[in-house]
């Protein structure tokens, strides 16, 4: 076998020189690789730092109401012969609602005007009597004690007939009574008697909600009645359409709480809308003031490092990220308020927190240059 030279050997150890020098090239490569991918600026999602006076907002539910709704009933007892209405029928102003039985009322109504005639006959012959003895007794014919007689019957003749006349015009109005009408426009809600039934006079047979303002009726704990005030504007929302919102007022808050749940009885005005229907569920949304200025931050901007709870707040001047203490207070439905920690105009990332460390590059979303700028001069603390 032939034996390498020395210049054979020197084209070895060249080649292997070579290969070493292109395999720590591409290793310096993928390490520079590496290092741009680690030093990789992160989009985050973040909000700025608004104090606002709402502590709290409150929110109850209750049921669309009519602000009038008219307990109908008969002012006179008997038996309903017939009913015209159901739930749910709209009803005019006059119309007849039920009926009774008018039988023994026009019994009534014919001795009434029976009398009325026989008492207006009496009145009559009274009246020609006096006229007459009047006459004679000027004729000096007849002595002034016959004259007085004749006055006294034309006196208990006139009351007679004024009593026969009261009691036509009473039984007119006993029959007047055996119809239940409805006193103003609106929609028959309830109906809690039915024909055959005998009623007594006052008991309630129809309710009707009048056509005018509808309201929602909410029961408010004390701990939270500080929050309304007749006149306060608050906000109503319908669970049968999400999408519809509206502006209400507080028209009435009870004086005194209910003794048996301990909450004050609240009625909240609702503007005129066809699309609000009476018994429809509705929640309002009344806002709670704080005497100082509270911030209230998602739950997700919160993060636990070594047992602390911190954010992580956006350094205006390096667009890095810097972990920050904070106290935390009460909850609310934006999430929690911030009761120590931060400042007005702080920007603060609002997800994503578990990929935060100290010093990270982060990249803001569009429009906020500006935000950064503004926080470079320090703001109070909250």
């Amino acid at each position: 076998m032939m034996q390498p030279t020395a210049f054979g050997r020197t084209l070895k150890t060249a080649a292997l020189l070579a290969a070493l020098a292109l395999s720590g090239a591409a290793l310096t490569a993928c390490s520079e690789e590496k290092t741009e991918v680690a030093k990789e600026i992160r989009p985050v999602k973040v909000i700025k730092v608004e104090p606002s006076e709402v502590a709290a907002t409150l929110v109850y539910s209750g049921s669309v109401k009519a602000r009038t709704e008219m307990n109908l009933g008969f002012r006179i007892n008997g038996k309903i012969v017939e009913r015209r209405v159901d739930i749910g029928d709209r009803v005019k102003k006059g119309d007849v609602l039920m009926r009774l039985d008018r039988a023994d009322i026009a019994l009534s109504e014919n001795r009434a005007k029976a009398n009325l005639d026989a008492a207006r006959q009496q009145f009559d012959t009274a009246e020609a009597a006096w006229k007459r003895a009047d006459q004679l007794f000027n004729q000096r014919t007849i002595p002034l004690a016959l004259l007085e007689q004749r006055k006294l019957t034309l006196d208990q003749a006139r009351s007679a007939l004024t009593s026969a006349e009261a009691a036509v015009n009473e039984v007119t109005n006993q029959l007047a009574y055996t119809d239940l009408v409805a006193n103003r426009d609106g929609v028959v809600t309830q109906v809690q008697a039915d024909a055959g039934q005998v009623i007594g006079a006052g008991n309630v047979a129809v309710v009707v909600a009048a056509d005018d303002e509808k309201e929602v009726q909410i029961s408010v704990p004390e701990t939270d009645i500080s929050a309304f005030s007749v006149g306060e504007e608050v906000s109503a929302g319908f669970w049968a359409d999400p999408s519809l919102k509206m502006k209400g007022k507080v028209r009435e808050i009870a004086a005194s709480a209910d003794p048996l749940s301990r909450t004050f009885a609240v009625r909240v005005a609702l503007s005129d809308n066809p699309e609000i229907r009476l018994g429809m569920t509705a929640t309002i949304e009344a806002a709670r003031k704080s005497a100082t200025p509270v911030v209230n931050l998602p739950l997700s901007a919160l993060a636990k490092t070594d047992g602390r709870t911190v954010v992580w707040v956006v350094d205006a001047a390096s667009a890095t990220v810097t972990a920050r203490d904070v106290t935390t207070g009460a909850f609310t439905p934006e999430g929690v308020a911030i009761d120590k920690g931060l400042n007005r105009g702080d920007i603060v990332v609002a997800a994503g927190t578990q990929f935060m460390t100290d010093k990270l590059k982060v990249r803001l979303p569009e429009g906020f240059g500006e935000t950064l700028a503004a926080t470079q001069t320090q703001k109070p603390a909250i």
